[in-house]
């Protein structure tokens, strides 16, 4: 369940406070917030007033005791003014016929009175769930829809590296094939998975992600295949049906998470936890991953008839450091992006601030370049981004890559280290660098007649 829902309350409606009283409490209980209602008027006023996470409504009132209509009225009239908002009917024990009227016209699940605090909670938790991955699977495909608009960071790719991946990317797509996307952290993998689902046939089906990492052996199989104890509930393949389901950091997986995985992916064919039932999943999965599955394989981590499941087809993004001519093209991207987003106005990349992303060793990837323009953006005083203001500072495990660099940039290079080093003292700086003052200093004057050295006094 995301953040954003947990911190939603439940919406109760019931006519009986003693009623309302115990959900409150059991709600608490399991850290859900909670709001009431005593009729459907007055539910129909919360939810109009307050974002709700799911409702459980009551379906006799006082108006009319038995026959449920004021409760089938509010169903209707909640499922038509809020679409995504999970409904929860309560009836009494045999009046079963009367929650399946409430499910045909729009509610979710139902639970009986007396209830079972068990039942009632993991239906709530189950249907806030549901609601959640919904509105994930939705923003994916918002983002897969804008991204074919505009040039999205795996279109940017003026390096032959970068070239033949997009150009991999667009054959893999039209397949059906598993695919596996290879590269380091933060290198762009998960939106180069997002890319081949845009450019595929099932652009239009849902698009779902799962992070492997996070799940546990416990919740894997209600994660991936779903639930039907005690209340139905889709796990990852049912909800990717006819579309894409993208698995990142597959590497990281366990033995036992393995073994389940290589059914569905041989046969297409799974069960929800609690069920006999087989369902099957027409789903094309794309996996991303930074592991060296070699050597995963060779020490018994990784089940060698799993990774040839998942790598039918295999595309290794190349970090950024290797891929050093689209540094300043994606810098300009994000900035074009950060200043629409954040509403500043238009705003300029210094030939300095240039030279020091190229020269900087990006051990964070595009992930780490996308965060630095954003400070960037957020910190500059003024409409111009130089290398100051990027604060690109050499870290252990980050060294400048000087060999990208021109000679004269280079030099200018190692005289801002060496007055970084020595709190802008000259005479210190020269002594570093083994030169004399006067030397350094009509280095420092050259370069700045170039362009270079802007806040440099």
């Amino acid at each position: 369940m995301s953040d954003s829902h947990h911190a939603l309350p439940v919406l109760i409606v019931d006519d009986h406070p003693d009623i309302r009283l115990s959900l409150r409490l059991l709600m608490r209980a399991e850290g859900i917030p909670s709001v009431e209602a005593e009729s459907p008027a007055g539910a129909c006023d919360v939810v109009n007033r307050t974002a709700v996470a799911c409702a459980i409504l009551d379906l006799n009132y006082g108006a009319d005791t038995t026959s449920g209509t004021e409760g089938l009225d509010l169903v209707a009239r909640l499922r038509h003014e809020c679409p995504d908002l999970p409904l929860i009917v309560m009836t009494a024990w045999g009046s079963i016929d009367l929650a399946v009227r409430a499910m045909r016209i729009g509610a979710a699940d139902f639970v009986e009175k007396p209830w079972n605090n068990a039942r009632m909670v993991h239906t709530v938790r189950a249907q806030i769930a549901l609601r959640t991955m919904r509105e994930e699977n939705l923003r994916l495909r918002t983002e897969t829809a804008l991204a074919r608009r505009s040039a999205d960071a795996t279109r940017i790719c003026e390096s032959t590296s970068m070239r033949r991946v997009v150009d991999l990317a667009h054959r893999i797509a039209a397949s059906d094939a598993s695919v596996l996307v290879m590269g380091e952290n933060g290198s762009g993998k998960s939106l180069l998975a997002r890319e081949i689902h845009a450019l595929s046939p099932r652009a239009d089906q849902p698009l779902i992600r799962v992070d492997m990492a996070s799940l546990s052996d416990m919740r894997f199989s209600e994660e991936m295949f779903g639930d039907d104890e005690p209340s139905p509930r889709p796990g990852r393949f049912e909800l990717a049906h006819g579309g894409s389901l993208i698995m990142e950091e597959v590497g990281n997986m366990t033995l036992q998470q393995q073994a389940k995985l290589l059914r569905v992916l041989d046969e297409g064919e799974f069960e929800r936890s609690g069920s006999m039932r087989t369902r099957r999943a027409d789903v094309r999965v794309i996996s991303t991953s930074h592991t060296d599955f070699d050597a995963a394989v060779r020490d018994g981590r990784f089940r060698r008839d799993l990774l040839y499941r998942l790598n039918a087809m295999q595309i290794r993004l190349p970090a950024l450091r290797d891929r050093g001519e689209d540094i300043v093209p994606l810098a300009r991207h994000f900035l074009l992006r950060e200043c629409a987003r954040l509403r500043r106005g238009a705003m300029n990349l210094k030939p300095s601030a240039e030279r020091a992303l190229r020269a900087y060793g990006w051990p964070g990837n595009v992930r780490e370049l996308e965060h630095v323009i954003e400070r960037a953006v957020l910190l500059a005083p003024r409409d111009d981004i130089d290398a100051e203001t990027l604060a690109l500072l050499p870290a252990s495990g980050a060294p400048l890559v000087l060999d990208r660099l021109t000679l004269p940039e280079a030099e200018e290079m190692l005289i801002r280290q060496a007055l970084e080093r020595n709190d802008n003292n000259l005479q210190r700086a020269a002594d570093a660098l083994g030169i004399s003052r006067q030397s350094l200093y009509r280095r420092i004057d050259k370069h700045r007649a170039k362009g270079g050295f802007d806040q440099v006094n």
